[in-house]
C-alpha cells in the first residue's frame, strides 16, 4: 500500500496554512479539520480551490495595516 492509497483529511492551522493528513493519524496540536475527507488527489483540488494566498495570516495582517 502506498501513500496515494491512504484516505486524507485537510487541515488547516491558525495562519490559514493547508496540509494534507492520513486519516490514521491523531490530528496534531494547533491545526483542525476542513474541506473533504478523501483521495490525496480528492484533497489536493480542495486546497488548490481555497488556498489562493499561501502568505500566513499574521504576514497579509501586517501588509494590509501597513498599507
Amino acid at each position: 500500500m502506498n501513500e496515494d492509497d491512504f484516505a486524507y483529511l485537510v487541515l488547516v492551522n491558525h495562519e490559514e496554512q493547508y496540509s494534507l493528513w492520513p486519516t490514521f493519524k491523531e490530528i496534531p496540536n494547533g491545526w483542525r479539520q476542513v474541506g473533504p475527507i478523501g483521495s490525496k488527489q480528492d484533497c489536493l483540488a480542495y486546497v488548490e480551490s481555497v488556498w489562493k494566498d499561501m502568505r500566513p495570516l499574521g504576514v497579509r495582517q501586517r501588509l494590509f495595516e501597513s498599507a
